[in-house]
């Protein structure tokens, strides 16, 4: 027995139950089929839990009629507006105007942690306008439901009226907080990813009145199990790993659904998910919405609990102020943490409204976190959300304040003024990447022997002054590589989340090692040198004094390092290695930084580059092959491919002093390389840029730096972000840190062993699919590819593509292992120990996946990312089987305007074709084109010639394995397809017989279709006069601007449909599906007319 959606969906139901969420059947909840609240669970909740202060059934009403209200129409600022009611309640104002406004929440919330009641500015007020109704009975508490089989019709502002009927809604109080989409785990064409697509796209254009009141998605097939919000893309979709976030390792396969249901599913976790876990910014121009990851919920509840067991108290009876320390894998999140946090901080009964100090250790890491939580004011709760922009303003901003405020600011503000900022308790300090110069306390001595300062001076490391200037405060710190001395100042190890759990959870990409720094060390004898350096830097670590100390070593390693033969070699590997990645299309946006030991060295490097590229460092508007939309031309300004990262320093030659450019300069750097169309591409750093820089799109970094262990972490992170085409984040060495690596890993990766991929492991993997391919295409001759001259090549590749086709078993499998081919080759074609013959044949498998994704799909992203002379090669393919046309298709932008499809020299062409399978897949490419024109203007042919199309397409994939290569079934299945396109050809002119344009003919056919499904006869002459007229009052309306939009233009159009159809007498027996389906076509025909 198969395992269906149906039978998971019915086992997470059996799951939910078990975790207290009773299940009900859709068709027995008293509705009307486009409501989606059940007023009734609502109402009950509302008159119970407000009981004790009276509450009305007209202020009930009231409260209901408010949600109906919000629009669908904007379904982002509705949803984000009921969010807002859902999280942090609102005021109603009573009927009687004597009575105090009662604070309402839409969930009862007693069982998670006291929070503060609002005031009047924080929330929205309500009115307690309504229709008087006698109230229901009600129950206790929540009123939770998990309801299937509900049947939902769109609103005709929608897309028509679709019916839908989504797998499972939880509800609580009436409201369906919760929608799941089920896919079966054992049908491999099903995956999450199209739940995803049906949530986002579907569901979204035909009943989007349910997200108004949605907090998440989830998508499941029991297997692969994701939560996410309806404006996420499909990659910011995730597992809930963990039920009680102290457990050792998460879960996976049907674990992970367990975990999920069980952990963010637990009520009281979900109530406070939906309470303090859902952020949408106060201003955006996008729809961005995010609820939190597993790891975040954890560490931000974990830490707050820390605090307030840890807070001093103004009677000395508190705790040690030190509120714990979070380890977080570097790239999961940490600043979204900080500010779920700061929330529930904020909205505390506890802490009576604390002032949060937000510091950082650098300048750029505050205006990045002074650039996300200046737009969460209306969600920490607090409108005073400022960066500070000195101490003195830190002291002045302080001063006087009891409660309240989210200052930002960096350790360096905190000097050798020890003067007393506050000594208030409810003062919280959040530290940003907490284990570095946050946590030196350290008393330095200075001799001065001279002058009018004579004697001993003791100075101290800021986090010291910091201490002593918020002496009753409690410190909390965030890093992503703790070190014993981060512990001392911040308190035990709250929570982790650590690089690996990261990666297996798909919030980050693993991380591929390449070393090559045996191509670049031209005298082995330094090698030894070189090892025992870096062996005294581990062991000194990042100590500033330490350091100092062994300036001598450094010298001597810079002299190693720098040496010219030496920086010659590597900037002619890196030349090579660089330009082959991105001829190869193997980096998403051909960005890099190259990390160099000293700023001598960074500045010998890029002269060599110079030398070697001199085109490099012309500037240009943006890279090569890009095109710059109006608003992209104002952002970007013209770059040489090569700049240095780096400040200034009072020795620089000017040539480096001019190069180097000021503060701002290096903000506007920042700006340039965060775009992925700027022509900046390489950076070469030193110390810049290593920490809490994020650049998703950036995949490759080099490194010829001897880099501490926990610094190495930070940097190597720089290519570990999650970006769409991105399957992991290469790190180049040429210096030797390996083992150093391992050991990084190992300590603060959260593994054991190897923590890294090792470049071979992908060349084995090219390997093992080269070979899966060469078996698969044992029987056919590619010979002609490799040898022959270029038309034998051409042929050679169209034909190859043919024996890919030959069944959908086999085209589905060639292009799953070219697919995961290409993605292993991506990372190590820079690598030399692929040879010649293996690159030739990748490039063949590759262009013969283009002409497959393009014949089958219109547009083939893959060759976007390919060898340039084979994308080349592909094009003179296509061009020399007669086949270049039909991927002109629909291009709207292609300067001939397009081409007729129904032009029977376009057929003719298709026909000359002489290969088959490709002849039936641009058939069936240009009926589908077909059937879209059509569906543009007439819904009902549409969807009648798309039944019959699927039913040919089955019957064809359905074929036996014997009847492969018989010619005369592929042939019948092009005539099939022929014979179709010409039925649908002789229905687009059918309407001039008829005396009628096109548009009343697809009024027609519905009036026909109408009569036949409801099976009742109506003369001919009036159903084409009927038709006539309906085209009429449509267009009387259909001239306002956005008139499917207006509720009162349509409201019109409705009444005046069913005004004329009673007259003409039809349907003879009631029917609201008449006028409904007309409304339908004419809104789909107005809206394509006008596109």
């Amino acid at each position: 027995m198969k395992f269906t959606e149906a039978q998971l969906e019915n086992a997470i139901i059996q799951l939910l139950g078990e975790q207290g969420y009773p299940h009900v059947l859709g068709g027995e909840i008293d509705r009307g089929i486009t409501d989606v609240l059940i007023e009734d669970d609502l109402r009950s909740y509302l008159t119970s839990q407000y009981a004790d202060v009276g509450i009305s059934a007209n202020e009930v009403n009231g409260i209901i009629r408010q949600l109906t209200l919000l629009s669908a129409s904007d379904l982002y600022e509705s949803n984000k507006t009921f969010c807002k009611w859902l999280s942090d309640g609102f005021l109603l104002k009573r009927e009687d105007p004597t009575q105090k406004d009662i604070y309402i929440q839409l969930i009862d919330y007693s069982d998670l942690t006291q929070m503060r009641v609002p005031t009047a500015n924080e929330v929205d007020v309500l009115s307690a306008r309504g229709v008087k109704e006698k109230a229901a009975a009600y129950g206790d508490g929540n009123i939770y439901k998990i309801v299937n089989q509900l049947e939902i019709e769109g609103v005709a502002s929608a897309s028509g009226g679709q019916l839908r009927i989504p797998d499972g809604i939880l509800y609580i109080n009436g409201l369906p907080l919760v929608l799941f989409e089920f896919k079966s785990a054992i049908r491999e064409e099903a995956t999450i990813h199209d739940a995803y697509v049906q949530i986002c796209t579907r569901y979204r254009r035909d009943i989007p009145q349910l997200f108004v009141y949605n907090a998440l998605c989830v998508i499941s097939d029991g297997v692969n199990n994701k939560m996410g919000t309806l404006f996420a893309p499909y990659e910011f979709y995730y597992g809930w790993r963990k039920i009680t976030g102290d457990e050792s390792a998460s879960k996976d396969g049907f674990d992970s659904l367990t975990t999920m249901l069980e952990g963010l599913f637990d009520s009281r976790r979900l109530l406070e998910v939906m309470r303090h876990f859902i952020y949408f910014p106060d201003k955006t121009h996008q729809e961005v919405k995010i609820i939190c990851r597993y790891p975040q919920y954890y560490a931000a509840t974990k830490l707050y609990q820390s605090i307030k067991e840890h807070q001093k108290k103004p009677n000395g009876k508190g705790g040690d102020g030190k509120g714990g320390t979070y380890f977080g894998a570097t790239g999961c999140g940490k600043s979204f943490t900080m500010q779920f946090l700061a929330r529930l901080l904020m909205k505390s009964v506890e802490f009576e409204s604390p002032t949060i100090v937000l510091i950082t250790d650098r300048t750029d890491l505050d205006d990045q976190l002074s650039k996300q939580f200046t737009n969460a004011k209306t969600y920490i709760g607090d409108q005073i959300v400022e960066t500070v922009a000195s101490r003195e303003d830190l002291r002045a901003k302080l001063q006087g304040r009891q409660s309240g405020g989210v200052f930002l600011t960096t350790i360096h503000k905190f000097t050798e003024d020890a003067k007393l900022l506050t000594d208030r308790c409810n003062v919280i300090c959040i530290s940003d990447e907490a284990h570095r110069s946050q946590i030196n306390l350290d008393q330095k001595i200075t001799v001065i022997t001279e002058g009018k300062n004579k004697g001993v001076k003791k100075t101290y490391g800021f986090a010291k002054y910091l201490h002593d200037s918020l002496p009753n405060a409690t410190y909390v710190g965030f890093t992503g590589t703790p070190i014993d001395a981060t512990l001392d100042v911040f308190g035990s190890l709250v929570d982790s989340y650590t690089m690996n759990e990261s990666v297996k959870d798909e919030i980050t990409v693993r991380i591929v090692y390449e070393g090559r720094a045996a191509r670049v060390l031209l005298d082995n004898t330094k090698l030894k040198e070189v090892e025992e350096y870096y062996a005294q830097c581990e062991t000194h670590g990042a100590s500033e004094y330490q350091i100092e100390d062994s300036k001598k070593a450094m010298a001597s390693m810079n002299a190693i390092l720098g040496d010219p033969d030496r920086i010659h070699a590597i900037a002619k590997d890196f030349v090579e290695h660089y330009e082959e990645r991105v001829t190869e299309g193997s980096t998403v946006a051909g960005k890099a930084m190259f990390v160099s030991s000293s700023r001598a060295i960074a500045y010998q490097l890029y002269q060599e580059l110079q030398a070697l590229r001199p085109a490099w460092f012309e500037p240009l508007e943006c890279a090569e092959g890009e095109t710059l939309t109006d608003k992209e031309r104002e952002e970007l300004k013209p770059s040489e491919r090569v700049r240095m990262v780096m400040t200034r320093n009072k020795d620089d030659e000017k040539a480096l002093w001019d190069l180097l450019g000021t503060k701002d300069d290096r903000k506007d750097l920042d700006r340039q390389f965060k775009q992925a169309k700027s022509n900046f591409k390489i950076a070469i750093v030193v110390d810049m840029w290593l920490t809490g820089f994020d650049v998703p799109f950036l995949d490759t970094m080099y490194i010829d730096k001897p880099v501490s262990e926990h610094n190495l972490i930070q940097t190597i992170s720089r290519v570990n972000r999650k970006f769409e085409g991105k399957n992991k984040g290469l790190v180049v060495d040429y210096i030797g840190i390996k083992t150093s690596m391992n050991k990084a890993l190992k300590q603060f990766g959260g593994g054991s062993g190897d923590n890294f991929e090792d470049i071979a492991t992908s060349i084995v993997e090219v390997r093992n699919h080269l070979d899966l391919l060469n078996k698969a295409f044992h029987h056919f001759d590619s010979s002609r590819y490799f040898t022959g001259d270029p038309i034998s090549q051409l042929n050679c590749l169209n034909e190859a593509g043919e024996y890919a086709m030959q069944t959908e078993k086999t085209e589905k499998r060639f292009m799953d292992i070219t697919k995961r081919l290409k993605a292993a080759y991506d990372i190590c074609c820079g690598n030399e120990d692929i040879s010649k013959d293996e690159r030739d044949h990748i490039h063949f498998y590759m262009a013969i996946r283009s002409i497959i994704y393009k014949l089958t799909r219109g547009v083939a992203p893959d060759t976007a990312q390919m060898n340039a002379k084979v994308r080349e090669m592909i094009a003179e393919a296509i061009r020399s089987d007669g086949v270049e046309e039909i991927f002109k298709l629909g291009n709207e932008d292609d300067s001939d305007g397009g081409i007729d499809i129904f032009d029977e020299d376009y057929l003719a062409k298709i026909d000359k074709v002489k290969l088959p399978n490709t002849k039936i897949k641009l058939l069936q490419k240009l009926l589908e084109k077909a059937i879209g024109e059509v569906s543009k203007t007439n819904k009902v042919q549409a969807t009648d010639f798309t039944k019959k199309f699927q039913a040919i397409v089955e019957k064809y994939n359905e074929r036996k394995e014997d009847d492969v290569l018989v010619s005369s079934v592929l042939e019948d299945f092009s005539s099939d397809i022929i014979n179709l396109y010409h039925d649908l050809k002789t229905e687009m002119t059918s309407f001039t017989k008829m005396g009628i344009d096109f548009e009343e003919k697809a009024f027609y056919d519905i009036l026909k279709s109408l009569s036949v499904k409801y099976d009742f006869t109506y003369p001919e002459d009036k159903m084409i006069e009927l038709a006539k007229k309906a085209k009429a009052v449509v267009d009387s309306v259909a001239g306002f601007p956005a008139w499917n939009q207006r509720e009162d233009i349509k409201a019109e159009l409705q009444v005046n449909l069913i005004l004329l159809l009673a007259e003409y007498g039809y349907p003879p027996v009631a029917n609201d599906d008449a006028y409904k389906e007309i409304l339908e076509q004419a809104e789909n025909f107005k809206k394509n007319a006008s596109s």
